[in-house]
């Protein structure tokens, strides 16, 4: 990067910190890292700023600066809103937002919601969710499900994806096709903005080896993912 343009772009990466920084979210059930709020901001800041340079004309260094800001702003209100859908959909699940890594190996924990650089993930225990070898959801889980697809009416921009999990009881293709039939019960409720996408996973990517009843139980799950945009869609499986 040349060095008339590192100036701006610095200028509006620390602008885009103070701006990630200015927002509170109330409530009792939060996360107030706000590491996508960060991320995004500084990220459009940097985007913004050579976007800006790189446009013809005089006056590069101030191009590239007023992008930055934009970007900034942009990529920052696009973290803040993820920030505050997890906030807001834990509160509404009547848990919080938990990022250790380690709360998915906790059999009491039906519900996770927790927050990742590019995504919220909700993840729901199959017990909660289904009865054995069922693809239809249990009323409670049926309620627990609206309650997110109420909230993301109100963030229209959201891309949503589900994906279903199995143990390794039973043939891949079974597991396959029931991961897949879940995820579509679950996927079905959370169409407001747009169809989700929907992964079926069979035993793939298990939570903890499948040499248990207690881990096999781990490894049933359902898990909904929130992105920003589609371009941030990974696969769940892998």
């Amino acid at each position: 990067m040349k060095i008339k343009l590192l100036k701006p772009v610095l200028a509006s990466t620390v602008a885009a910190f103070i701006l990630a920084g200015c927002y509170n979210q109330p409530g009792l059930v939060q996360d107030t890292s706000y590491d996508r709020t960060k991320t995004g901001a500084a990220t459009g800041a940097v985007a913004g700023a050579l976007i800006g340079y790189n446009t013809k004309g005089h006056h590069k260094g101030q191009r590239a600066l007023i992008g930055g800001l934009l970007g900034a702003a942009v990529g920052g209100a696009i973290g803040y809103s993820m920030d505050q859908q997890a906030n807001e959909i834990a509160r509404a699940l009547g848990t919080g937002v938990n990022n250790d890594p380690l709360a998915a190996l906790d059999p009491n924990r039906d519900i996770i919601v927790s927050k990742h650089p590019n995504y919220v993930k909700i993840m729901f225990r199959d017990r909660m969710m289904f009865p054995f070898g069922s693809s239809q959801l249990r009323s409670s889980a049926r309620y627990k499900v609206g309650k997110i697809a109420r909230l993301l009416q109100n963030y229209p921009q959201t891309v949503v994806g589900v994906a279903g999990f199995t143990d390794n009881v039973g043939s891949y293709e079974y597991n396959q096709n029931l991961s897949e039939r879940r995820a579509r019960t679950v996927a079905n409720i959370l169409a407001v903005n747009g169809y989700p996408k929907i992964k079926g996973c069979s035993y793939n990517k298990p939570i903890a080896p499948n040499d248990s009843s207690v881990n096999r139980a781990l490894n049933r799950r359902v898990e909904v993912y929130l992105y920003g945009n589609a371009n941030q869609m990974t696969n769940p499986c892998r």
